[in-house]
């Protein structure tokens, strides 16, 4: 009710400190719920969750976004930087609309909660929890691809001892039907709104969360369930029910017998009467827990197994092609989706699209690469599992040598534009295209089986600051071409050492976690949408002009490669293709934590649904500095993982003092370490530092992809949390889903809203 009334006052930051408490009680992921008549639900949401990111004592846990309204849902996911949990989606509304929400939550990588609720209603018996949660769980796998670990069904904890016999069983009906969904759903997770249980001993809580003591223990270790909205700060352990209210408990939730709710509500008008007769004493004190046992679950389901799997490639995204493998045909003038159609609009007319090459231009062999006849997933499997691969250095450090000036970034085309053009480096692609590809071909020359193009400002939102949002086609075409007619080279000196294009999408100058305005934590000069948009458009130019590999780089906010992973997917669903997709992020200290404050891990979490091929970190710090943090994420990514570090921390004058032997010899240390799969070099690093850090790791073997076990559900705040090894802190494997952040739960936080 606090949470509810600071809302509609639209007091933001009080609600703020209802968060906090939630998490500094117990909650492991913050429920936050703005449903209200009276509550701009859309607006609340989004200003709710922008405050929230800003805020470290909240966003350190992962999120779980929560409205009956799956608009408000969606908008609370564009919002939300880690890996969350939306609440929820159900057949409610039918199959079709179904699929369209899990799609969505698929595209932002998030967990879903899925209500056993279906055409005809809500599910209150356990015949139809099963049936529904089974029909919904079949349609998510088979249709939709969703991850099953990620999926959270709630059969619908209803209320018990209401006088209504028919209401006596819901315990046990949610009981069983939990034991029975883990069964038929294999990995999948079971939660509920825990206070539903109880509603009907509102105003007596040590009733009600003997209830749940009693309700939690049988449902979490004897039936599988794995979380729940509750007050974790209300939470009782088993142990600290007083036992001839434990055992009235337990005759309730478990229905035995008729007398069970009368004898509980002796017990619980009792209760009444002992606080109004203590009202005008001091409280009791709270018994303190100690350091709870922490307990397994003692059900076992059918399909649980032990075995781990060595990977032999990446897992793949869920497409057709990604899973099939299918060569990418290279050939970008026959797609006509409205969308690319857009994108292209300013390009000039009559570019080359076609980039595919005669099939029997090479030998077929795992060393030989042909677009349009070969997988590129395939090619870097193999790659990547035999070598270690090299990427290129700074395109900005190399610019810089030429020391040009305002005339040479102009060149003819915009010699009469009023705008200053200087140091817009990614413009030179167009005006200054022999300088660019003479930098690709010097990176190329001292080794790199891969160059990024010049398009880390290669979006309208960067690209506005010069007024240049027109050439952003040219931009990322042109970069691209210009590194794909210089890979093309050098295959041809060397067949059996085919050189790729990757193309460079950079984390554009604005941050959708972070507000510019310290008056305002809820303000963002961007949107998701508007990031989307962008990054779309940054796509098709980078694939028409000839890129092989997409390369989400330098995210420092992940909320913005989120938006870039989301535009490559809407790209790819677009044209049927199989682009392999890379994602770098940059920590920005020796925190260890991305500026949007999330850690190496959290980062990769909330960018794992995207299922890169590689995943890894660039730019901020030295080799040395980053060392540790390459290597916690080393340890958790399944994919394969490189490092382009700068050339050592930056010095007074703004310049990079590490040579290439001072950077062979540190990244040497990642290769002996077995940590990487790509390696190469920003700020600072140039051909002579590839060259010496490939020759210093020639030979090494690359990092092995990982064994993994089962599927598990991983979500992510500012840090990452696996579910499945949880303890709460009374010791039981469960977790606890804050309830104060919901209108429902708190008239506070309601009020605040």
């Amino acid at each position: 009710l606090k949470f509810k009334r600071l809302i509609k006052e639209g007091k933001f930051a009080e609600a703020m400190d209802v968060a906090k408490q939630q998490v500094m009680d117990g909650a492991h992921v913050v429920d936050i719920n703005v449903d209200d008549g009276m509550v701009d639900g859309m607006a609340a949401m989004a200003k709710f969750v922008k405050m929230a990111m800003t805020e470290p004592d909240i966003c350190k846990v992962p999120m779980m976004i929560d409205s009956s309204k799956f608009d408000i849902v969606e908008c609370g996911l564009k919002w939300c930087q880690g890996k969350a949990i939306a609440n929820s989606i159900s057949l409610k509304v039918g199959e079709e609309l179904f699929i369209e929400h899990a799609t969505l939550c698929k595209k932002h990588g998030a967990a879903i909660v899925v209500m056993a609720f279906d055409e005809k209603g809500q599910a209150a018996t356990e015949a139809e929890k099963v049936r529904i949660c089974k029909r919904s769980y079949d349609i998510l796998i088979e249709k939709v691809h969703f991850p099953p670990e990620d999926i959270v069904f709630d059969p619908n904890i209803l209320t018990i001892a209401t006088g209504l016999a028919e209401h006596n069983n819901y315990g046990v009906d949610f009981i069983n039907a939990t034991k029975k969904i883990k069964e038929l759903c294999p990995f999948a997770k079971i939660s509920g709104g825990v206070s539903n249980l109880s509603f009907g001993f509102r105003g007596v809580n040590v009733i009600r969360e003997s209830i749940h003591a009693v309700f939690l223990h049988k449902c979490c270790l004897e039936s599988g369930m794995d979380m729940g909205i509750v007050n974790a700060h209300e939470m009782l352990a088993l142990h600290e029910v007083e036992p001839t209210l434990r055992k009235l408990c337990e005759d309730v939730v478990m229905n035995k017998g008729e007398e069970a709710t009368e004898a509980l509500l002796e017990r619980s008008m009792y209760e009444k009467e002992y606080m109004v007769a203590k009202k005008k004493g001091l409280p009791l004190p709270k018994k303190p827990r100690g350091k709870m046992p922490e307990l397994s679950k003692s059900v076992r389901f059918s399909w649980q197994s032990d075995e781990k799997v060595q990977l032999t490639e990446p897992p793949a995204p869920t497409s057709d092609a990604a899973r099939n493998k299918t060569p990418n045909t290279y050939k970008y003038d026959g797609l006509t989706h409205p969308l690319i159609v857009e994108a292209r609009t300013n390009g000039t007319k009559g570019y080359k699209m076609d980039w595919s090459q005669p099939k029997n231009m090479y030998p077929v062999s795992p060393k030989h690469y042909v677009r349009g006849r070969d997988s590129l997933r395939k090619y870097i499997t193999n790659l990547f599992t035999s070598e270690i691969a090299m990427y290129d250095g700074a395109m900005g450090t190399m610019i810089q040598k030429h020391k040009l000036e305002e005339e040479d970034y102009r060149g003819e085309r915009f010699k009469n534009t009023e705008q200053l053009m200087k140091g817009n480096n990614d413009m030179l692609s167009v005006t200054q295209p022999d300088i660019i590809q003479g930098i690709y071909k010097q990176y190329l020359e001292s080794g790199s089986n891969m160059i990024g193009t010049n398009t880390f400002s290669g979006t309208t939102i960067a690209q506005a600051d010069y007024k240049l949002e027109s050439l952003v086609y040219d931009i990322n075409y042109h970069s691209a071409r210009l590194a794909r007619e210089a890979c093309d080279e050098y295959t041809a000196k060397d067949p059996s050492n085919p050189r790729f294009v990757c193309g460079a999408i950079g984390p554009t100058n604005r941050t959708g976690s972070i507000s510019p305005d310290v008056e305002d934590p809820a303000a963002r000069n961007v949107t998701f949408d508007e990031l989307v948009t962008a990054y779309y458009a940054q796509v098709v130019g980078l694939m028409d002009g000839g890129a092989d590999i997409l390369i989400v780089e330098t995210i420092f906010d992940t909320l913005n490669a989120k938006a870039a992973v989301f535009a490559v997917g809407e790209y790819l669903e677009h044209t049927g293709l199989d682009i392999p997709l890379f994602i770098s992020g940059t920590l920005v200290d020796q925190s260890g934590r991305t500026l949007s404050g999330q850690t190496g891990e959290a980062f990769y979490v909330s960018i794992r649904h995207a299922k890169p091929m590689c995943v890894g970190l660039n730019c901020a710090l030295g080799a040395q500095q980053m060392a540790p943090f390459l290597e916690r994420l080393s340890k958790c990514a399944e994919c394969f993982v490189h490092v382009y570090s700068n050339a050592g921390l930056p010095n007074a004058m703004g310049g990079y003092d590490d040579t290439p032997a001072d950077m062979a010899r540190d990244n040497l240390g990642f290769a002996q370490k077995s940590l990487v799969n790509m390696m190469g070099g920003c700020c600072g690093s140039t051909p002579p530092h590839i060259k010496a850090i490939k020759a210093a790791t020639r030979g090494i073997a690359p990092r092995p992809l990982p064994t993994l076990g089962k599927p598990k559900m991983w979500l992510s705040g500012l840090e990452d949390m696996v579910v499945d090894d949880l303890r709460n802190h009374l010791g039981l494997p469960f977790l606890n889903v804050g309830e104060r952040c919901n209108l429902a739960g708190s008239l506070k936080f309601k009020r605040l809203i």
